[in-house]
């Protein structure tokens, strides 16, 4: 097998230790050194002068976790590196040790047999870390507020059957009042927003009955006050990531302009893929890097599970949710796709294949710089009928006849 690189080395990186292999290739022969740093600065530049001094000019190491960071910030500076997705380099099972992983990589790397994972530059990983901090901070917030619920359920108030939002300004102030040890439900209604006076009879009435505990109290009054902990968290993360986007102010800029995408979800977006698309050459490797198509499982002509495949898990449920939003934009390429695939396949389906068409349209306005254009509604429609016309026009040639088409006044 030809050899790609003479001198490369695989790293085998944990949270204490390194171990790397060297790999040299001198005609015929093949030495492999192999040695255990630790993870500290100072080991991470030791390793780094013992590649220098070997001459070796690539390196690679796998995407465990977050321990391959510090060693891709130490390394990164005098050897082109190459991170690998551990599923896709596995050794072969029942030898697998540190140091033969290591030596693994650097066979696989020398050969050219490894494909490199994205690594986005700093500035992008500098806001994609705000973006996933944001979203998990919010999943928090959702994690609270259904334990209100279940709470208030226990305790048979029944608030949410009469309110939208429980912790809204309504709700959280009447939340504050049974946590503060108020029982009387015409004075917990009196704590209703001017615009919420309309279902006070009904808030009065959910709130009879009730059999809040103690505990349940000292429950609530914990959820709510983290609810504004977190809260407070995701408004001074959100100016972060205001001052992050500046480098992509651009991008953001053309992507709001798309049905169901807003500046939170275009933020988001950017974080994941950036901006110039480099890393994808084709709009059909984007979306299989996102997970918005179906795997490739075919054998002896007979296809398999056809599932989307798993993919980046904080981009494709963002574009989820931005389809959600686009197919409810009447007369909208997106609501008319949705529908036609919707009657066949189901919404599960149609609602991915809308993320996916989502997801094109954002990869050619990024690598065009072009802003969004609406196909409309009429356009799978035309689509369809300049087909058939053309399947039929080409059935006629085929039994000798001359076709001229005209349209129909």
């Amino acid at each position: 097998m030809e050899v790609i690189h003479a001198r490369c080395a695989g790293l085998d990186g944990h949270k204490r230790t390194v171990v790397a292999c060297v790999r040299v290739a001198d005609g015929e022969t093949v030495r492999h050194e192999v040695r255990t740093f630790g993870t500290t600065a100072a080991e991470l530049e030791g390793l780094a002068g013992w590649l220098r001094a070997e001459g070796c000019t690539h390196a690679v190491l796998e995407s465990t976790g977050v321990y391959w960071r510090p060693v891709w910030a130490v390394l990164s500076e005098g050897l082109t590196l190459v991170l690998a997705h551990a599923a896709a380099v596995r050794n072969i099972p029942g030898r697998k040790s540190d140091v033969k992983d290591a030596r693994w990589l650097a066979d696989l790397l020398a050969h050219g047999l490894v494909r490199p994972s994205f690594v986005p530059p700093a500035a992008q990983q500098a806001l994609r870390e705000l973006t996933r901090t944001r979203r998990q901070l919010v999943r928090e917030i959702t994690a609270h507020t259904q334990r209100i619920h279940a709470v208030l359920e226990s305790a048979n108030v029944k608030l949410a059957a009469v309110m939208s939002d429980v912790v809204g300004v309504s709700g959280r102030a009447i939340v504050a009042g049974l946590a503060a040890g108020e029982t009387d439900p015409e004075r917990l209604a009196d704590r209703l927003h001017v615009r919420a006076q309309g279902k006070r009879a009904a808030v009065v009435a959910a709130l009879r009955g009730s059999r809040l505990q103690p505990h349940q109290r000292v429950l609530l009054h914990q959820h709510v006050a983290l609810i504004e902990s977190v809260e407070a968290s995701v408004a001074a993360i959100e100016t972060a990531i205001a001052a992050a986007l500046a480098p992509f102010r651009g991008a953001v800029a053309r992507l709001v302009t798309i049905p169901g995408i807003q500046a939170t979800t275009a933020a988001i977006v950017v974080a994941e893929i950036g901006s110039t698309m480099a890393p994808f050459p084709t709009a059909g490797h984007l979306r299989s890097w996102a997970g918005l198509c179906p795997r490739l499982d075919e054998s002896a002509g007979k296809h398999g599970v056809r599932r989307i495949r798993p993919g980046n898990p904080w981009l494709k449920p963002t574009l989820i949710q931005a389809a959600w939003a686009a197919v409810r934009v009447p007369d909208s390429y997106s609501r008319a796709l949705y529908t036609r695939l919707c009657r066949r396949s189901g919404k599960k389906q149609a609602i991915v294949a809308v993320a996916a068409a989502l997801l094109t349209a954002i990869y050619h306005m990024l690598k065009t710089d072009q802003p969004y254009q609406d196909r409309g509604a009429q356009h799978l429609t035309d689509t369809d009928r300049q087909r058939m016309a053309h399947r039929l026009t080409k059935r006629l040639q085929h039994l000798g006849y001359e076709v001229s088409l005209h349209t129909a006044a």
